[in-house]
């Protein structure tokens, strides 16, 4: 199935929104630093080492405006990596590259180590709050931290280091040392933990996999990179990764290799979890829930078709009280959660 995006509105960081930041230390006295970006001369297309286009722009700027972004750079890669402003001499600004191809517009900064050539790389980009519910639903709902910044229109986030799906997908498949019984399990785990908080867009180029060599074997895991479509589009297949074009190989994989009642398993293994890390953080949550339920993060028609389609799904009509995408993420999550409880019993 081929899914089309219409480009996506921006919503502002809610003062609800902005006390959670900072009650729970997401808020910080960065530099506004995202329009600042914006003041390079020239942009140079970036090629792989196979010389394609990767769709990223390294940004040329003047001296003088290099010179200030570099500073309020490191400082901000400082306070990311080590929540202190200190900034050692030893770091500096390689590169800075500019995406205008996603809806969030992002750049990728690179900081390198004089002292042994390592490099890492964050990105700054515009603080969307539909985003930073993303970012923080994976944080407390998923088996991953996620570490990111926020201070007025400025989001600052880390690196997320694994294999990009697409890239996985056409390269990986086909090696022999490749387990595809294991990763068929996990993508069924990541098809399900996307639904479950509806998190949209996860195509192929959204989500990394990241390996992990064990004492028999490798371990998968796989993890989105990408929060810009949470809880945002009208569409449940939208919230599927199954449903998009780019997975249709890993689908394929899923069905030679796992049977109905297995993949039953991984899914109610994955809604176990996520019920675990959900009484760990119940505190967290209730006010992460407070934040969002009551703001707007997406068009009114996108919230009503939304919620139809999910009472369709569960075979039910809790929806069609949720006004807003935070309810709904809230009940979709109830719902599908209490699913597993039942047939457990």
């Amino acid at each position: 199935m081929s899914i089309q995006l219409k480009k996506k509105r921006y919503y502002p960081v809610s003062p609800k929104l902005g006390t959670y930041l900072e009650n729970y230390r997401r808020a910080f006295d960065i530099p506004v630093i995202y329009e600042d970006m914006h003041r390079f001369s020239e942009l140079f297309p970036l090629y792989d080492r196979d010389g394609k286009d990767t769709l990223w722009k390294t940004a040329y700027y003047e001296p003088s405006i290099r010179e200030e972004l570099s500073k309020n750079l490191i400082r901000i890669y400082s306070l990311l990596k080590t929540n202190d402003v200190r900034v050692s001499d030893h770091l500096i600004l390689e590169r800075v590259d500019f995406c205008d191809f996603g809806n969030s517009r992002p750049f990728r900064i690179r900081i390198v180590n004089q002292f042994n050539d390592n490099y890492d790389h964050f990105y700054v980009k515009i603080a969307d709050a539909s985003r930073i519910y993303g970012l923080e639903l994976e944080h407390i709902l998923s088996p991953n931290r996620i570490n990111y910044l926020v201070n007025g229109d400025t989001l600052i986030e880390e690196h997320i280091a694994g294999v990009p799906g697409d890239v996985f997908i056409s390269e990986y498949f086909e090696r022999p040392e490749t387990n595809e019984v294991r990763i068929a399990k996990e993508f069924v785990k990541f098809n399900e933990r996307s639904f479950v908080r509806l998190l949209g867009d996860m195509r192929s180029y959204n989500y990394v996999v990241d390996i992990t060599p064990d004492f028999e074997d490798a371990q998968y895991r796989v993890r989105a990179i990408d929060f810009d479509q949470q809880s945002y589009e009208g569409y449940k297949e939208m919230y599927l990764p199954q449903f998009f074009l780019e997975n249709a190989a890993v689908v394929q994989l899923c069905t030679d290799r796992i049977n109905y009642r297995t993949t039953q398993q991984y899914q109610d293994e994955e809604r176990t979890l996520i019920n675990r890390r959900i009484l760990l953080a119940h505190s967290r949550l209730g006010a992460f829930w407070e934040a969002m339920v009551g703001e707007e993060i997406s068009p009114e028609e996108n919230v009503i078709r939304l919620r139809e389609e999910l009472n369709h799904y569960h075979d039910c009509d809790s929806f069609s009280r949720c006004e807003s995408m935070g309810q709904l993420v809230k009940r979709n999550l109830e719902i599908s959660l209490a699913k597993t409880s039942s047939e457990q019993r």
